[in-house]
This record gives structure tokens, C-alpha cells and sequence, in this order.
């Protein structure tokens, strides 16, 4: 920038006042200008004084401009000067002066007209710091301005500066109202604080002045339903409309949220039978959460319906919606309808997104159609300029995995790999177990390095998989190994992995450590399943004989984890190879009476065994 030196009587000469009667009409008024009728001493803060700040910024030349327009400095003009389109720092440095002059302070409409202006320029260090000033000064700040700093300092991340604000200027006599409460609670909410959010409610409530009106039951009710404390937000519920206010779309959807989870549908769909009655009109988001819920409660075709029905009332689906109904259609086997549905967007003007092509090469695999047309959607996805995620690859990989198709996985690996895409432990996990199926276990071992050395410590399912192609192999070392490794590497081994290590250990006969592995489970905090009480059924039944066996079955039916038909199935094998074909007899009854079916296997030699069988009245199922 060139800077042009004038002397004092030119640039007061510059800036000179018009005499009226010489009818120059060049100085054109700022929009929400400085100056009125009632304040004759006023002047309008025109182009000139804006021109000398440009050039001079702010010193003795735009101090001496002041003068010659005779602009008294006052709340009004500070705030008029920080609306002005010059550098932030001329700005501050104007508030400063103004600060110090004689018969002037700065009230709370201009320390927010700055912090307005530092936070637009994304100064957060110096909107901290002027906030400070402002609390710390004598200038009284209202409800509203404790509101607007609150979510400029929420916005900006510093929740607990924002809170610390809050409790300041209230102690100061200010009493918030609901709407400042609001802005509290929402900040709270934005950043995960839920719990806080019931706090500041009781808080609100024991004023005596100060009310919840419809965002504050809205931001509660949410935050209850994030905490899973659904009892509390359906209390509020009614709380709100026994206090006469009405609920919001917002709130309806989230309490049918709520009842869908506890498996209360005709509540939910009441609830929506209950905002057309009250003229709340469901949004985007309602019909959302009722498609979702209809599709987890099996009410496939309502689901479909309700869609056909948004659509009827103008109603525009987003791509959340249609990627919620196309995952219903999928999982039940209706893929033709799936990929109608797909088809639809377009003329709705909903632009398919990754996760959409995601669901439908999903579906296609679980519909186990033909892996080539999986393959064409991957193909069809990159044309539309959609870029794969690396949870595509991991459906692909896993799809044809399923199929049989190791190399073609592979590939796709490598391709993930070249792609940038960071190692992908679900990826790993489908191959290292295809190829443990495929007993090409050095293969399997060659991948889980690699995912190793790639993201470090690998996930517990990795290892998990890992552990029971070892153990199944009999390399049963190796897998010991590999679970106190995990441990070391501070990879918590999850129930898989304990229920992988016992499997190996039944196969090698070393009864006597799975079951003190299975008391360590539940010592380290892991609960053992159906599946790891069948694992030692299994051992103590192939081992230790019918009577541990038997002890361990009891037990289990006196427990919260009761015998599944592997079980029942478990110790009828036991009492068939230990000749204890009347007691078996008896089992067989007993299952058929819980409706478990038996081994075959099992059945026919018993048949041969017993010749009183009939008497037992069992029926082959």
C-alpha cells in the first residue's frame, strides 16, 4: 500500500465539514448510520471518516478527523465504528482509546458489538479476554448478553469458561431467564454433558421466577434418551403437556425413538397418531424413526407403507430415510424392492451416497445373489463418482470370502492398500478366517503380521480368529501365545477370544486349564456366554466322565445362562458313550419337552442300545 503524506491543514481540510449552502451532496450515509435529529451535536459516520481509517488506521490523524467532524465518542459511536469494514486491529485499538476518554465506559452493548466482531475473525484468545474485561468490569450485562456468550463460547469449545461466566454474572444479581438457561443446556448438550443438563434443570426450577418452557423439555428429553434413562424423558413428557405446553416434532420423534428401543410399538405409533390430531406436522426426521423402528420390529410392508405415505404428503425423503428403508428391504429378502427404491432417488432428487451403494452390495451378498453383480455395483458406484469407503472393501472382502472367492479378496486388499485406506481389521478378520477354513493357516498367520505391523496392536476379534485356526490345527502353543500377547499389548481379550483358547484346549485334552481359564474369564470381568459354558460341557463330557459333566449341566440350569440344545445334545452324547442309555432316554424326553431337537446320531444308537425306547414315547422330530 502506498501511503501519501499530508500535512495537518490538508487532512483536516480533506475531512472539512460541507457548508450546507454549497449544496455538495458526495458524502454518502452508512446504512444504520451514526447521527439523528435529537442529537444535534451528532454526525453522520460517513465515507470520510471510514476513508481515514483505511489509510492512516487508527492514531492521531483518525483522532483529529473525530474532532474536525465533531463525532462525540459515545456507546453509539463505538458501536457503529466496529460495524465499519476496516482491519480488526484498527477496530481494537479504537475501543481501547475510547475506553480512556473522559465521561465515557463502555457498556455491555459495546464489549458484544467487539466480541461479535472478534469472534467473526475467529480471535478466540482475544473473545476470551474481552469477556473477562466485561465480567470483571462495572457494566451491567442482562440475560440476553449472558445468553449470546454463551454459545459464542460454546461454540468455540470452552464449555467450562462459558459455565464459569454463567455462574459469575448470576452472582452478580442477574437473573437468567429460560432462554438464557437454554443456551446453558444446549451447549451442554452439544458437547456430551448430559448429565449436567438434569442439574441445570433442577437449578431453573428452584428460581421461583424462571420456567421450562418448550427448548428446555426438548433438550432434556434428549439428553434422557442419550443417557437410556427413557422412564425420565417419558415423565417429562408428560410433565410439558400437563404444564400446558405443546411438544415439537422434535420431541414426538425422539419419545417414539424411545418406545420403539423398549419394544413398545403401538405407544410409538400412537404417539405419531397423536401429532396429526394436535396439527404437529411429522418431519423428515419423524418418518425417519418410524421407518426405522416398523423395520426392527419386523413391520416390514408398514414400513414400506409409511414411505409410500410420506411421500403422498409432501413429505420429501433425505438419503438417511432412504438408506434406512433400502437396509430394512435387504435384510428381508426383498432386495428387487431394495434396489427399486435405489432407483427412486433419483427422480426425488436424493443423491445416493456411499452408504446407500454400501446397504445394496450388502443386501446383494446377503440375498446370496451371484458375486459378479456385486462386483458391477462396486463398479457402477466409482462411474457415479461416489468414492468407495473402506467399509465398501470390507463388505467386498467379506462377501466374497463367504463366496469362496479368497483371491479375488485379496486383491481387493491390495487394492484398499493402494488406495490409502488405513488397515482394516474386519477386512483381516473375514480373510484370516476363509483362510483358516481353508487350512491354509501360514497364509493366515503371514496376513495377521501384516495387520500387526501396519496399525499395531490388532483388535480382539483378529486375534480372536487367529487363536482358533491355531488351536484347531493343534499348533495349541502358538495360540497361548498369541492370548497372552494380546494381553501384554494391552489388546483386552473379549469373550471370542477366551471362547477360541478353550476350543484349542478341549481339542488337545487339557480339561484342568479350560477350566481354570473359564474361572479367570469371569474373574477379569468378562462374561462367559452360552458358548463358553457348552465349550467346558464339552471337555468335562469328552474327559472327565458323565459325573462333572452332569454337575456342570445342573448348575448351568440354575443359573442365568440356561442349557441350549448343544447342550442337551452335549451330555446325550456323554451318556450314550458312558452306556447310561436309560438316563439318556430320560434326556431325550426332556429335551423334546422344551423343544429341543436331538442328534440323529446319537438317537440311532441309543435305538440300538434299548429296546424300551417306545415306552419313552419319544417321537422322532
Amino acid at each position: 500500500m502506498i501511503f501519501i503524506k499530508l500535512a495537518e491543514n490538508e487532512i483536516v481540510q480533506m475531512f472539512r465539514l460541507p457548508n450546507p449552502h454549497e449544496g455538495n451532496h458526495q458524502n454518502v450515509p452508512v446504512k444504520g448510520g451514526y447521527g439523528s435529529r435529537k442529537e444535534p451535536y451528532s454526525r453522520t459516520l460517513d465515507e470520510r471518516f471510514i476513508r481515514i481509517l483505511k489509510i492512516f488506521k487508527w492514531g492521531p490523524d483518525a483522532e483529529k478527523a473525530l474532532e474536525v467532524l465533531k463525532l462525540k465518542v459515545d456507546a453509539r459511536l463505538v458501536r457503529e465504528i466496529l460495524k465499519v469494514d476496516v482491519e480488526v486491529s484498527v477496530k481494537t485499538q479504537f475501543f481501547k482509546w475510547a475506553g480512556k476518554r473522559r465521561n465515557f465506559e463502555h457498556d455491555s452493548t459495546t464489549y458484544m458489538a467487539l466480541i461479535r466482531c472478534l469472534d467473526e475473525h475467529r480471535m478466540f484468545g482475544d473473545v476470551w479476554k474481552t469477556i473477562q474485561d466485561m465480567v470483571k468490569g462495572s457494566c451491567a450485562m442482562g440475560p440476553a448478553e449472558l445468553s449470546e456468550i454463551v454459545k459464542i463460547l460454546g461454540r468455540i469449545k470452552m464449555v467450562n469458561r462459558a459455565l464459569s461466566v454463567f455462574y459469575q454474572v448470576k452472582g452478580r444479581k442477574c437473573r437468567p431467564t429460560a432462554t438464557t438457561y437454554n443456551s446453558v443446556i444446549l451447549m451442554l448438550m452439544q458437547e456430551g454433558h448430559h448429565e449436567k443438563v438434569h442439574e441445570l434443570y433442577n437449578e431453573m426450577c428452584s428460581e421461583g421466577h424462571c420456567f421450562p418452557d418448550t427448548v428446555t423439555y426438548s433438550a432434556l428429553i434428549s439428553a434422557f434418551a442419550k443417557l437410556n434413562r427413557d422412564d425420565s424423558a417419558i415423565r417429562l413428557f408428560d410433565e410439558m403437556k400437563e404444564n400446558g405446553l405443546e411438544p415439537t416434532a422434535k420431541i414426538y420423534t425422539t419419545l417414539m425413538g424411545i418406545y420403539f428401543k423398549l419394544g413398545r410399538v403401538e405407544e410409538a405409533l400412537g404417539l405419531f397418531k397423536e401429532m396429526r390430531v394436535r396439527r404437529c406436522l411429522p418431519t423428515v426426521f419423524t418418518y425417519t424413526e418410524l421407518i426405522r423402528g416398523l423395520g426392527k420390529s419386523g413391520r416390514v410392508e408398514e414400513a414400506y407403507m409409511t414411505y409410500k405415505k410420506m411421500l403422498k404428503d409432501g413429505c420429501k425423503p433425505d438419503v438417511i430415510l432412504m438408506n434406512n428403508l433400502i437396509n430394512i428391504l435387504g435384510r428381508s429378502d426383498r432386495l428387487r424392492d431394495a434396489i427399486k427404491l435405489f432407483d427412486e432417488m433419483k427422480l426425488l432428487n436424493c443423491a445416493p451416497n456411499v452408504v446407500t451403494y454400501n446397504t445394496i452390495i450388502k443386501s446383494l451378498f446377503e440375498a446370496k445373489a451371484p458375486p459378479s453383480e456385486a462386483s458391477s455395483w462396486f463398479e457402477r458406484m466409482k462411474k457415479d463418482g461416489i468414492v468407495p469407503s473402506s467399509f465398501t472393501y470390507s463388505i467386498l472382502i467379506d462377501g466374497f470370502c463367504k463366496t469362496n472367492r479368497v483371491e479375488k479378496a485379496l486383491l481387493l486388499l491390495e487394492e484398499m492398500d493402494e488406495k490409502g485406506f488405513p488397515p482394516c481389521p474386519a477386512a483381516y478378520c473375514s480373510l484370516i478366517n476363509t483362510l483358516g477354513v481353508a487350512k491354509r493357516y501360514d497364509v493366515a498367520n503371514e496376513l495377521f503380521q501384516e495387520l500387526k505391523e501396519n496399525c499395531g496392536s490388532s483388535s480382539a476379534r483378529v486375534y480372536a480368529v487367529m487363536i482358533k485356526h491355531f488351536g484347531k490345527c493343534g499348533r495349541l502353543n502358538e495360540a497361548i501365545n498369541l492370548f497372552n500377547e494380546m494381553k501384554k499389548l494391552g489388546c483386552t481379550p473379549d469373550v471370542y477370544a477366551y471362547n477360541a483358547l478353550m476350543t484349542g484346549m478341549v481339542r488337545a485334552e487339557r480339561v484342568d486349564e479350560v477350566f481354570s481359564l473359564f474361572r479367570a474369564m469371569e474373574e477379569n470381568g468378562c462374561s462367559p456366554d452360552i458358548n463358553s459354558h457348552n465349550i467346558v460341557l464339552n471337555g468335562l463330557a469328552r474327559t472327565g466322565g458323565p459325573k462333572r459333566a452332569l454337575e456342570m449341566f445342573e448348575k448351568m440350569k440354575n443359573s442365568t445362562i440356561r442349557p441350549d440344545g448343544v447342550s442337551y445334545n452335549t451330555i446325550l452324547g456323554c451318556l450314550s458313550r458312558a452306556g447310561m442309555f436309560e438316563e439318556a432316554a430320560k434326556l431325550m424326553q426332556e429335551m423334546s419337552s422344551k423343544g429341543f431337537q436331538y442328534d440323529l446320531i446319537t438317537y440311532s444308537s441309543i435305538l440300538e442300545a434299548v429296546g424300551k425306547v417306545d415306552d419313552c414315547k419319544m417321537v422322532e422330530s
